[in-house]
C-alpha cells in the first residue's frame, strides 16, 4: 500500500494537524458515548470503559497538537 503524496510530503505541522484532528474526534466521540452513558434507562448496564478520562485525556492531547500545528502553520515551517 503506497501513501499519496500530500501526506508523504507533508511537514510537521500537518502531520501535528491530522494527528490533533483525529484525537479530537475520539474526543468527541466518547463525550458522546459519556452523555448516552448518563442516561441510560437501565442503572445496571454500565459499561466497560471510562468514557469521560478518555475524552479528557484526548481533548488535552488533540488541542496541545493542533496548537503545535497551528504555530508552525503560521510560522510557515
Amino acid at each position: 500500500m503506497q501513501l499519496p503524496d500530500w501526506i508523504r510530503f507533508a511537514n510537521d505541522a500537518t502531520v501535528y494537524g491530522l494527528w490533533g484532528a483525529a484525537l479530537l474526534s475520539l474526543s468527541g466521540f466518547s463525550a458522546w458515548r459519556d452523555y448516552r452513558r448518563k442516561k441510560r434507562h437501565d442503572i445496571d448496564r454500565v459499561g466497560l470503559l471510562p468514557w469521560r478520562d478518555i475524552g479528557a485525556l484526548t481533548g488535552f492531547a488533540g488541542l496541545a497538537l493542533m496548537a503545535f500545528a497551528c504555530v508552525g502553520w503560521i510560522g510557515g515551517t
